[in-house]
């Protein structure tokens, strides 16, 4: 008897365990293009800035966000300004494309989710029409790729010639404007 209850307890976990696998069952991101554009030269990379237009969805169907009603959204690749899924899922678009991106939870808002419009582990669903695609100018680039680097190598130099000032300074011969008492004159 005790066996068969542990046998139906066991199978009840699995079925739930199955079913909750089935809601979230997105393990990677998907992008599907619904409409190509008939020429496309140019083809978005990071450093890019995208408008876009979206729609935003739960698994079951639940809108959770559009901007569809309002101006499009600008998005500049590689800033992370948009959920890292949605980031990704624009690399590689042109002007005048819409995809749907059907995005895993960890490339989304993860487990903690967004309450209480996203709840935790979900998956979602975007539709995305790219409104305009502005390549990265040289001396953005420059920006984006050297001026970081150039302050990271910064840093370290002016805390060494801190520290090179505050060495001089210390082993300094000390300039004292008082004079010396002689010992002698006291003891008269």
């Amino acid at each position: 008897m005790k066996s068969g209850v542990i046998i139906l307890v066991l199978l009840a976990t699995v079925s739930c365990v199955l079913t909750q696998e089935e809601d979230n069952a997105v393990g990677e991101l998907l992008v599907e293009t619904l409409i190509n554009p008939e020429t496309c030269t140019v083809h978005s990379a990071m450093g890019d800035t995208l408008q876009i237009h979206y729609t935003g969805k739960l698994m079951d169907g639940k809108v959770i966000d559009s901007s569809l009603s309002r101006d499009p959204l600008f998005v500049e690749l590689g800033k992370k300004t948009v959920i890292p899924g949605l980031e990704q899922s624009l690399i590689g678009v042109c002007e005048g494309q819409k995809i749907k991106a059907t995005i895993p939870s960890h490339l989304a808002y993860g487990k903690r989710g967004y309450p209480p419009t996203i709840p935790g582990d979900a998956a979602l669903e975007f539709e995305v029409e790219v409104v305009s695609l502005t390549q990265q100018t040289p001396w953005q680039k420059m920006v984006n790729d050297v001026l970081p680097l150039v302050c990271l190598a910064l840093v370290p130099t002016l805390l060494g010639l801190v520290g090179l000032y505050l060495y001089k300074k210390a082993n300094a011969p000390s300039q004292n404007k008082k004079k010396p008492k002689d010992k002698k004159s006291k003891k008269k």
